[in-house]
């Protein structure tokens, strides 16, 4: 057949291999989020349990694969030229839409873009085979598969509703059972709760879920269907006697058990639902080749224009090989992409029950709407229910106290149970039959509505994370736009323009993906920066303190230095890209601190002390950095309403008081680095400095008596000058503290005398 055609497949398959990785780095958190929000076992227990539902649930896939085949489009009315065209530009467009959402750190639905892709490039290139041919549309419903499309899209849609709904009631009524106290319910109930758990998700996986798989014979699908009942009774019978007498006897945490099961059956589920949507594409196109050569061997004279693929209507059992190696690069993926990493944090992010020194999402109008309507039902639902009743409500409602250096978890492991068993359910029905359900969506939502059944989203934080998920869900609807247009655009280009257009924007394709991936150094530094263990020692809570003082003494400086200089060359642009990069130091330092809640160091009685130097060090870093915003958007207020700038000495004043400034931050970087310099000499450096900014503000008042300053002007220079001495003031107090947790190392049994969080040098 057709030489480049068959180029095409094989870099169909290169990109299944990268469809693997960022479709994967997507999707980890609809399985890993409730194990490790619940921290329920080791992060690489967690891995390894994920990664054998991961491997196994991809040889129950092969039902799934005529999704791609002709799930959406109608195959026999598509030339053999026409469908490589059409899977070309859906793999195109998957990589990078997923990609895209992975470096944001937002999960999408890895499902809902294959089909709105396989949609768009299906209808688009009919419509330029009707208008080319026909000059008209006519005809165009005859392509696609509607009835088969529109209950794909109802089911990914509904379940966004059903996902949230049975969420909020199961956990509610769990909750209400065994309460946040649950050991002591736990001990009676555990038994029945876990073994029901296990039997749920024992038949779904199994009984549901074994008639997709590729090794499955006839017989044996017969034995499971006929003792469906004597099985499932076993299992439960069984697991719940066995787990009653564990609790009784040995105290035995089940819930664990039921969370690790909950996290292989859900990894298998994915596996099973999802990975169509990763490779269903790359070997439909190997088929359409083999189906093409097989007609190709009986007729040689055959135009791959010409040649319609009614065969990939036919059912086709996809090779097991196919399937462990897909399974096999997903788990690779599990273990070394951070970005499935960040996707699962943004998940236990916007479920945890604890609040964090920021959210990671700001606060919207609607979400402000919904918290404010939410409040008033509230009210009126708290009239009508008898005070008992909401007294017993409450009760069970009451979270316990956290002991002195214990952990928060973002939630519990009750909560997680629910999460994953429920998800699992649902996945696995819909997998049985035949429905590509987008497990993001079914996952994230009924992990939102536990959140909220739950009481995780209270006054405090309710606005942030409700806006959150507004912006996850509005990022769905993107992913569907998005991938239909882009499809279409990619399909038009490649039926006008061919191979001249499909390999150079193959090899960008590549490239890019890479680039993001493998070689993007500068995240990974950023990323590194920002990652602290809950469990740190004294002396790595020492360099990480080191490391983080200089740099962002150093980019506090370098913003502020470089926003003077675009302030007196009325440079508004780079005011506005300053103004950017305060902002973002401002949100990293805020968010390092706010590591000090999820924080415990661990060695000998000073530990606590060193926690409490992390903290008053980044409050202080946090002050000026906020600061430093302030000063800014001044600055960059002042350029946009045109006013004039400093001229003549206090000009001068403002470029020597940055170069002092520079100066300043290199010698106490090198101090904080070295501890090479007493204190005597620090604080007359510091004095030093603050006696240059009094020198600079007598100036100042000169300049008023003599030209009349305006007002605004006026208070734009004080301003300036009091970020110096703030910088000044804060960062030897930040550089004392460091001393004190040095000396607290080297004497970790006597106490060092604290350092107060005040100017230490005259102002």
């Amino acid at each position: 057949m057709d030489t480049f055609l068959t180029a095409v497949m094989l870099f169909l398959m290169l990109l299944a291999t990268f469809n693997l990785f960022v479709g994967v780095s997507n999707d980890a958190v609809n399985f890993l989020g409730s194990a490790l929000g619940s921290r329920a076992a080791s992060f690489n227990r967690c891995m390894f349990v994920a990664a054998a539902g991961v491997l196994l649930g991809c040889t129950f896939s092969s039902g799934m694969m005529e999704i791609a085949r002709s799930g959406i489009f109608n195959p026999s009315l598509f030339t053999f030229y026409d469908v490589m065209i059409v899977f070309f530009a859906v793999m195109m467009t998957d990589v990078l839409l997923l990609d895209t959402f992975n470096s944001l750190g937002l999960p999408t639905s890895t499902t809902v873009s294959i089909v709105f892709e396989l949609l768009g490039g299906a209808v688009i290139t009919a419509c330029y085979k009707l208008w080319t041919t026909t000059g008209t549309l006519a005809g165009l419903g005859d392509y696609i598969n509607n009835e088969k499309a529109l209950s794909i899209i109802f089911g990914i849609l509904s379940s966004v509703i059903i996902a949230f709904t049975c969420g909020l009631i199961i956990q509610w009524i769990i909750r209400m059972i065994f309460s946040f106290k649950f050991q002591k319910m736990y001990k009676y109930i555990g038994g029945l709760y876990s073994g029901f758990c296990l039997t749920a998700i024992f038949y779904f996986l199994v009984v549901k879920g074994a008639k997709g798989a590729s090794f499955m014979t006839p017989e044996l699908l017969a034995w499971i269907n006929t003792n469906t009942t004597e099985i499932l009774l076993t299992c439960f019978i069984g697991s719940t006697v066995v787990i009653q007498l564990l609790i009784w006897f040995f105290n035995y945490n089940a819930l664990r058990l039921v969370i690790l099961s909950g996290t292989f059956s859900l990894a298998f589920a994915f596996a099973g639902n999802d990975l169509v949507n990763f490779v269903g594409v790359p070997l439909a196109a190997l088929q359409s080749v083999q189906i093409a050569d097989a007609a190709h061997a009986m007729n040689s004279a055959l135009n791959p224009t010409n040649f319609y693929m009614a065969g990939l209507k036919e059912s086709v059992q996809t090779p097991t090989i196919y399937l462990v190696v897909s399974g096999l690069i997903m788990v690779a993926t599990l273990w070394f992409s951070p970005k499935a990493r960040r996707v699962v944090q943004t998940a236990i992010n916007l479920s945890a029950s604890e609040r964090n020194d920021k959210e990671q999402f700001g606060s919207t109008v609607t979400g402000r709407v919904l918290v404010r309507s939410a409040l008033n039902a509230n009210r009126v639902v708290n009239q009508i229910l008898p005070k008992s009743v909401l007294q017993a409500i409450d009760s069970r409602m009451e979270k316990p106290r956290l002991q002195k250096g214990e952990i928060p978890l973002p939630f519990d492991q009750v909560r997680a149970s629910v999460n994953l068993v429920l998800a699992s359910i649902l996945i696995a029905m819909a997998t049985s039959m035949k429905l590509p359900l987008s497990t993001t969506y079914v996952t994230f939502m009924v992990a939102m509505g536990s959140s909220l059944a739950d009481g995780a989203w209270d006054r405090e934080t309710a606005v942030y994370r409700i806006s959150g998920v507004l912006a996850v869900i509005s990022g769905w609807f993107l992913t569907a736009f998005t991938a239909f247009f882009a499809c279409g655009i990619f399909a038009v280009f490649c039926l006008w323009l061919g191979a001249w257009f499909m390999v150079p924007a193959g090899l960008v394709v590549v490239t890019l993906l890479i680039k993001s991936n493998f070689f993007d150094a500068k995240k990974k530094e950023e990323q590194a920066e920002l990652e602290i263990s809950p469990q740190i020692s004294r002396e790595e809570l020492r360099k990480k303190l080191n490391n983080a003082i200089g740099l962002n003494l150093e980019k506090t400086v370098v913003i502020f230095s470089n926003s003077v200089k675009a302030l007196l060359d009325e440079d508004l642009s780079a005011l506005r890209n300053n103004r950017n990069k305060a902002q973002a130091l401002l949100d990293k330092i805020s968010l390092m601190r706010s590591r000090y809640y999820m924080m415990i160091v661990h060695g000998k009685e000073g530990d606590y002390d060193a926690r409490n130097y992390y903290y008053r060090t980044f409050s202080n870093m946090k002050d000026v950095a906020a600061l430093l915003t302030k000063v800014v958007t001044l600055m960059d207020d002042h350029i946009a309403n045109s006013h004039s700038v400093f001229k003549g000495v206090l000009r001068q004043n403002l470029l020597k008081s940055i170069g002092d400034l520079m100066s300043l931050q290199k010698t106490l970087d090198s101090y904080v680095r070295s501890g090479s310099m007493s204190d005597d000499v620090l604080l007359r450096l510091s004095n030093t400095n603050l006696e240059e900014v009094n020198m600079y503000q007598l100036e100042l008042m000169k300049q008023i008596e003599q030209t009349q300053m305006p007002l605004h002007r006026s208070e734009l220079y004080l301003s300036l000058l009091q970020f110096y001495r703030e910088v000044v003031n804060r960062y030897t107090v930040i550089v004392l503290l460091q001393r004190e947790l040095n000396h607290m190392l080297q004497e970790p049994i006597q106490s060092a005398t604290p350092v107060n969080d005040s100017p230490v040098a005259k102002s």
